[in-house]
């Protein structure tokens, strides 16, 4: 007790000890959760790592647009540097501008419907360009002045270059596409400052001198164009740089390049004579093939932006693809490694309950059917056990383990066979023993009680007598419950009084026991003394189970509708609870060897009773007797009985006996239902209705 309470923990500590993990009872579960950490380590990276080239995909996305959108608004500051030297040509004076000025504007307005639903840009159109159509009639009624008018259009294209959506590309992204970017805004301001050069000596060419501070803005104009120019060498590509230089080296760039060194010397004011016509169309040449460069490299941006936008695609789905693959080889990992462990043990679990319940159960019995018929119990055979296929060691192990038990078990129930064969056999030979010196014994009383003429004497002979036949029926009883052949021969039928009598002469009260009427009736030889036993058996337990005071009555009587016989026992005693009752009714019903070495009861005689009637086929039934107390109803098949030699007319049946025959064949139906309680039939008779006052039979 003491080492008990040493290892006892206390309740605190048992409170505290941590809960198992959902799942963790069973071996699916397990495994999942020792899966399940590194398998959501795992993806958490491949999360972050998707994260990361889903964010690089996005931006892939964005910048494709914005260099769209960057190329679509170069594009329209194109035009509108076009649109803006031609009117101040025509401001200035050429008339001749006038159609390619209207073709020109009628570009710039598609540019502009194409562009107003960008978000992007909407406000700075709305804004630079918003008076753009009362500029272009202020122009053509010649009411604009020709500072105004380039003022506006210079305004309006710095807006639209401040603007440009690709200039955030340049902080962001792959370096090849920054460098292209950067390169296109370079070209972007050098052809801005170019335009804007090309404006202004048109104008200057046209008049023919500077004028005011025209000079000025023609060297910041050619400052920025150079500086452009050289930040674009810088960031372009070699092919690019080939291209940039190819566009200048053309004829009319060398050309326009000589217009500004001839303006040059016009610094004091002095007169100019170059044709405007030639600066403009050589100017517009150059500014063409730097739009010619602008969009090849544009396009070389678009290109790369698609690229990286198709491997940012490619490495997106890459990381979700090897996401998806990495779960799912870890749950089918997972899967694998449950179904490798929990289908051996389903195997094991399975051939375990199949040894349990059908192949032991079935050797044993095999066994004791064997010993039941006299021959010796067979040797077990091997086991077959559980097969474990593709099972772990350690389930191996188990399986192994379950063959041993089997075996072991088998060994037992044939070893407990023979030892039960050689018990029953001894009780057997004991029993045999006994009913021989009992028989020897009674026929010593006999042959004492034929010379005794004392009546004293004769008297303690007969009780002596009485004991012996008692003593008698106790070791046939013993034969009975070990399968031996107990009847006595007699070749002659006897009556079914002689019968009542012979079994109430073999129980000790015999002074309590009242035999009703007992109809007349012959038994055949064979049974005489299997049913004086069964109804000395069933006596027995009345007079055992009854107050001293009362009495056990036994009727006899035959069924008219269905030729049988029966005996009926009742006693007025304390009774049997219904579970009692059921059990010893199913007991008369199967008393083998199983039920009787598994389950003994403390109603030996039952066993007896269920065995002798088992035996010829008789049917016994207890039920409660209304008035208290048990009642025992024997039925004898036509068989067992013999034709009467002289069998007067039936009387009359008196009425109580009619009311109880009534009341047997009324209880049949019911007692098939099982009922404790519903009389059977040929069920026991009430005992008022058939004794007088005075306690006699009626």
């Amino acid at each position: 007790m003491t080492v008990r309470k040493a290892r006892r923990r206390p309740r605190s500590i048992l409170r505290a000890l941590p809960r198992p993990l959902p799942g963790w009872r069973t071996i699916r579960g397990r495994v999942a959760v020792v899966l399940a950490v590194p398998t959501c380590l795992l993806l958490a990276f491949v999360g972050l790592a998707v994260e990361l080239r889903a964010e690089d995909y996005g931006d892939a996305r964005t910048t494709r647009s914005e260099v769209e959108l960057s190329l679509r608004l170069r594009s329209l500051v194109h035009e509108l540097q076009l649109e803006r030297g031609l009117t101040n040509g025509l401001l200035g004076g050429e008339a001749r501008y006038r159609k390619p000025l209207d073709a020109t504007r009628k570009h710039v307005d598609v540019q502009l419907r194409a562009l107003r639903d960008e978000g992007a840009i909407e406000d700075v159109i709305r804004t630079r360009l918003g008076r753009l159509t009362a500029t272009r009639e202020d122009i053509d009624a010649d009411s604009a002045g020709r500072d105004a008018a380039i003022t506006f259009y210079t305004y309006a294209i710095a807006g639209l270059n401040a603007v440009d959506p690709a200039a955030g590309t340049v902080t962001r992204g792959d370096r090849e596409l920054r460098d292209g970017v950067a390169a296109l805004q370079a070209l972007a301001e050098a052809k801005e400052a170019l335009a804007n050069e090309r404006s202004s000596l048109n104008g200057v060419f046209a008049y023919g001198a500077f004028r005011r501070a025209e000079y000025l803005e023609f060297i910041q104009e050619r400052a920025v164009r150079v500086a452009a120019i050289e930040r674009y060498r810088q960031v372009a590509t070699t092919n690019q740089r080939i291209r940039l230089d190819q566009a200048l080296g053309t004829v009319a760039a060398n050309d326009a390049f000589t217009y500004e060194q001839l303006a040059e010397r016009g610094v004091d004011g002095s007169r100019l004579n170059v044709d405007s016509r030639s600066w403009w169309n050589d100017t517009g040449t150059l500014n063409d093939d730097l739009y010619t460069v602008q969009l090849e490299v544009g396009a070389e941006v678009k290109a790369r932006t698609r690229t990286l936008s198709d491997e940012a695609a490619g490495s997106l789905t890459l990381y979700v693809v090897v996401g998806v693959l990495i779960l799912g080889l870890v749950s089918a990992a997972a899967a694998l490694a449950s179904r490798s462990i929990t289908r051996p043990l389903a195997a094991l679990a399975g051939g375990a309950d199949d040894i349990a319940r059908r192949r032991l159960p079935e050797a044993v019995q095999r066994i004791q059917q064997a010993r039941s018929k006299g021959a010796a119990p067979p040797e077990p055979a091997e086991p077959a056990g559980v097969r474990v296929r593709h099972g772990a060691a350690e389930i191996a192990e188990v399986a192994a383990a379950l063959r041993n038990v089997e075996r072991t078990a088998l060994d037992l129930a044939a070893e407990q066979a023979r030892l039960r064969g050689n018990t029953t056999e001894s009780l057997a030979n004991l029993g045999r023993r006994n009913q021989g010196l009992i028989r020897r014994q009674l026929g010593l009383i006999t042959r004492l009680e034929s010379r005794e003429l004392d009546p004293d004497e004769l008297a303690e002979l007969f009780e002596l007598d009485h004991l012996a036949t008692r003593m008698r029926r106790n070791a046939e009883s013993l034969l009975v419950l070990t399968g031996q052949h107990t009847a006595r021969p007699t070749a002659r039928p006897a009556a079914a009084l002689e019968v009542v009598r012979s079994a109430v002469a073999q129980v000790e009260q015999y002074r309590r026991v009242m035999v009703a009427q007992v109809e007349r009736a012959s038994l055949r030889g064979h049974v005489v003394s299997d049913v004086a036993h069964l109804l000395a058996e069933l006596i027995e337990n009345g007079l055992t189970f009854s107050p001293p005071e009362e009495s056990v009555d036994v009727h006899g009587w035959r069924d008219e509708a269905v030729g049988e016989y029966c005996f009926a026992v009742v006693d007025h005693g304390v009774g049997m609870s219904p579970a009692d009752l059921q059990r010893s009714n199913a007991l008369l019903v199967d008393s083998g060897d199983e039920i009787f070495l598994s389950a003994p009861t403390r109603f030996l005689g039952h066993h007896v009773v269920g065995r002798l009637a088992r035996r010829q086929g008789i049917e016994v039934r207890l039920f409660d007797t209304p008035e208290g107390g048990v009642s025992a109803l024997v039925i004898l098949p036509t068989r067992l009985l013999a034709p009467d030699e002289e069998e007067p007319p039936p009387p009359a049946p008196k009425p109580g006996i009619s009311v109880l025959l009534n009341a047997f064949r009324a209880g049949v139906a019911r007692a098939e239902t099982g009922s404790p309680s519903a009389p059977a039939r040929g069920a026991a008779p009430d005992p008022a209705l058939y004794r007088t006052k005075e306690g006699t039979p009626s």
